[in-house]
């Protein structure tokens, strides 16, 4: 995959990832205002159902007072007449009603009115200067009870509906005076507004109150705050014109929880879908990556292995073709170095296949390892002398500090010999002069450590963190002047787990590494 196509392939993820949060975050905005909506349009409703109710039920109260009076008191107009007093206030132009000739609270009509339920009478103003007439029975004339829709009521046999549409209009007409706190009680309000929430499944705690003209009445219960932002309110109350002055406000402590708590298993499922699909672009996006970098790795690992081959192929070819001349081939002391020139190549090559091989089966669990008592420092001894001729050729040194005095480890000797051999033909690789290699052991508690040290050209910080990844090698391009494959510290690190170590590295450029390994002691 080249490099831009890999490029824009992220992008396309990506743009699609963000896409897909950004239609979700979207849609549950909108259901949370759909939701709010529903809310408030739920909510308006049971508070005007309730203000109507109220209303319709005082009218319905009154009503049945006075259909439950007999038929001879409901027809004797007089009787009404004789008690009623009328009061003209000219400032406010509005009628107040006497009952025995004793005033029980200005602009507002007393509850039980002539203890006859008629304190709906539609009493007509009279026009004059300010004072007190009193007005009886047969001062009143025909006029006076014609323009009374009560006394119309009596006269003019209407049907029963009829009657009540008159009668309420009439008792509308006064009851606007009448203070608020008179007319209804918190409780009845509270029974009402509760039943009807409930019904709706609105389980919520509430504040009500009743305002006249934006001013506080003293219907209103304890924890009510006004917000003309968050009130749900309704006209309650209305006038004989279907206008009134009051309105019912109804507030909320958690509304927005409330809504908040019904689409919850929604918000919850879309939130848990978007995490899954971003672990899952992120793990697509990390094995992306992974895969190029292996591909990478793998590309530089072909090219090093051909180079390991191509070059003991090239001296056993030349070892062949020196043999085959007539001149060498009689002249028996350089046939036999040919002849070890093309062993110590083959083995080489063997060497390297072994290496891959080793490391598939240790991927697949294949390798059998069986482990024996052994003392660590002889197999130390055992893989120095692999490479101290290679050492000393290029006139470098091994110097050994062997200062454990516990030293007897559960290992697998070809395998922990090959594990110390890596490390040390690896301090050997990369030492750009004359190799200089510490070898160092020392106990610590039930541990013993094994530390190999070089003086060469070390590591960069990045490298270190994966140097132990299988075909991993610092990225020099197509330059073999350090060779290898990767696979060394791989097998290193695959066989001390094996053997419950841990092996670990120091490094910094141009400055050596030191390669550690912990093994457990046994008694």
């Amino acid at each position: 995959m080249s490099k831009r196509i890999f490029v824009l392939l992220i992008l396309l993820m990506t743009l699609s990832l963000v896409g897909i949060i950004f239609v979700q975050a979207y849609y549950i905005n909108g259901s949370l205002k759909t939701e709010k909506a529903r809310f408030r349009f739920t909510v308006i409703g049971d508070v005007t159902n309730v203000a109507n109710t109220l209303s319709r039920e005082e009218v319905a109260k009154y009503y049945n007072e006075y259909q439950s009076l007999d038929k001879e008191k409901k027809s004797d107009s007089a009787t009404v007449s004789q008690l009623l007093i009328y009061q003209q206030n000219n400032s406010t132009k509005e009628t107040l009603i006497y009952k025995s000739s004793i005033l029980e609270e200005n602009y507002k009509l007393t509850s039980t009115l002539f203890d006859i339920g008629l304190d709906s009478l539609d009493i007509k103003n009279i026009i004059g200067t300010s004072s007190t007439e009193i007005y009886r029975n047969d001062d009143l004339t025909d006029k006076d009870f014609k323009e009374n829709p009560i006394k119309s009521i009596m006269e003019s046999g209407a049907m029963p509906d009829a009657q009540f549409l008159l009668f309420e209009k009439s008792f509308k007409a006064l009851q606007k005076s009448t203070p608020i706190h008179k007319r209804v009680s918190e409780n009845e309000i509270r029974d009402l507004l509760t039943k009807a929430f409930q019904e709706d499944s609105i389980n919520l705690d509430f504040e009500f109150a009743i305002y006249d003209r934006d001013l506080a009445t003293k219907v209103q219960s304890d924890g009510f705050e006004y917000d003309k932002e968050s009130n749900f309110s309704a006209g309650i109350f209305p006038d004989e014109g279907d206008k009134t002055r009051y309105r019912l406000l109804v507030n909320f402590k958690n509304d927005k929880k409330f809504i908040l708590s019904s689409m919850l298993r929604m918000i919850l499922l879309s939130f848990l879908f978007t995490i899954i699909i971003m672990i899952t672009y992120g793990g697509a996006l990390y094995q992306l990556i992974k895969q190029r970098k292996i591909s990478e790795i793998k590309t530089d690992f072909i090219n090093n292995m051909t180079h390991e081959f191509k070059t003991p192929i090239a001296t056993i070819n030349l070892a062949l073709d020196a043999i085959r001349n007539p001149k060498i081939i009689e002249d028996k002391e350089k046939v036999v170095r040919y002849l070890g020139m093309i062993k110590e190549e083959n083995k080489r090559m063997h060497a390297q296949v072994e290496n891959v091989l080793r490391i598939s089966k240790l991927e697949k669990n294949e390798l059998n390892i069986s482990k024996e008592r052994l003392n660590l420092h002889d197999l130390i001894e055992d893989a120095i002398t692999h490479v101290e001729l290679i050492v000393e050729d290029r006139k470098g040194y091994i110097k050994t500090f062997l200062n454990a005095e516990k030293t007897s480890v559960l290992a697998n000797e070809s395998h922990f010999t090959n594990v110390i051999v890596n490390m040390l033909d690896n301090a050997v690789k990369y030492s750009p002069e004359a190799p200089e290699i510490e070898v160092y052991t020392e106990n610590v508690g039930t541990n013993i450590l094994l530390k190999i040290k070089d003086h060469g050209s070390g590591m960069s910080k990045a490298a270190v963190k994966r140097v132990f990844e299988k075909f991993y090698r610092e990225h020099t391009g197509n330059i073999h002047n350090v060779k290898g494959h990767g696979l060394g510290l791989a097998y290193v690190k695959r066989i001390v787990e094996d053997h419950q170590g841990h092996v670990s590295v120091e490094s910094e450029k141009e400055k050596g590494s030191i390669f550690t390994i912990k093994l457990p002691l046994i008694s």
